[in-house]
């Protein structure tokens, strides 16, 4: 919104929910006083993503005022909310209050000039969705290594322990999560030519595709045949936003893609419903 609408226009605030077990007018009014949100006056939009926060935003919309927008399918059911952002991996009901992406919002990356022959291979793991294979990820990881692509491998929360030691090429840049200095990942992704990420991590295929990055996926077998997230990253072949063949690895790409930027087309979208005004 902030760049729709210039800096200037929008004021806002961060209210952790983390705490606020009593959601009643008394606890949510001292919440919002820690936070500065008082302060800012009467809301446009109270905005929240995860379970905590339902409750919270639909005391805060009663007692304030604005627009309530709940950043995911709500455990609740849509109509208490004023608008419902979901991925469509998630099956969101046909209702006008609902707003539809390809995958998870991610926010614009910083502004870094690609580095050539430079790319990044992210590791998630284990999930409902995905068994993890860590011969077959082996087999392509290598495959990768062959090209003249300057690797750096990185693992997440989710990878099991002995994935960065077993996976990684004498020649990588091996960097584990827990090591991460804030900011690192979207810095790497700004600034690669190319991203690999394994298939049961649809958030970082999201975050990649905020890049202008050539974007493959690492393919893992699947533990059901009805899988959301298969069909998801499927359905981002299917449109040429992403790849699965690791020859394309070894193709160095002619112009960098634009990024996704579904963020930008959500807060269009409400400010258009919204009847606000915004100039660019």
């Amino acid at each position: 919104m902030s760049e729709l609408v210039g800096s200037d226009g929008v004021q806002s605030c961060d209210v952790s929910c983390e705490q606020l077990h009593q959601w009643r007018p008394g606890a949510l009014r001292r919440a919002l006083e820690v936070a500065g949100a008082t302060e800012l006056g009467l809301p446009n939009f109270i905005i929240g993503a995860g379970h905590r926060c339902h409750l919270p935003m639909i005391a805060a919309r009663r007692s304030f005022g604005g627009r309530s927008v709940v950043l995911m399918k709500p455990s609740l059911p849509v109509s208490l909310f004023d608008f419902a952002v979901i991925p469509e991996h998630d099956r969101p009901p046909p209702l006008p209050n609902v707003l539809t992406t390809l995958g998870a919002l991610t926010g614009p990356l910083p502004k870094a000039p690609a580095q050539p022959n430079t790319g990044l291979i992210l590791l998630g793991g284990p999930s409902r969705h995905f068994a993890w294979d860590c011969v077959a990820l082996e087999r392509d990881i290598n495959q990768l290594a062959a090209s003249s692509v300057r690797w750096t491998l990185a693992d997440s929360r989710r990878s099991p322990d002995s994935s960065l030691l077993r996976l990684a090429q004498p020649e990588f840049n091996v960097v584990s999560w827990s090591e991460c200095e804030p900011g690192w990942l979207e810095q790497q992704l700004a600034s690669v030519e190319q991203v690999w990420v394994t298939r049961d991590s649809i958030s970082m295929v999201f975050e990649a595709l905020q890049s202008g990055a050539q974007v493959g996926i690492l393919n893992l077998p699947s533990r059901h045949r009805k899988n959301k997230v298969y069909s998801a990253v499927q359905r981002l072949v299917d449109l040429g936003l992403v790849t699965t063949s690791l020859d394309d690895a070894a193709k160095s790409p002619v112009i960098r893609r634009e990024p996704l930027n579904q963020y930008r087309q959500i807060a269009s979208a409400l400010l258009r419903r919204c009847n606000l005004d915004f100039s660019q």
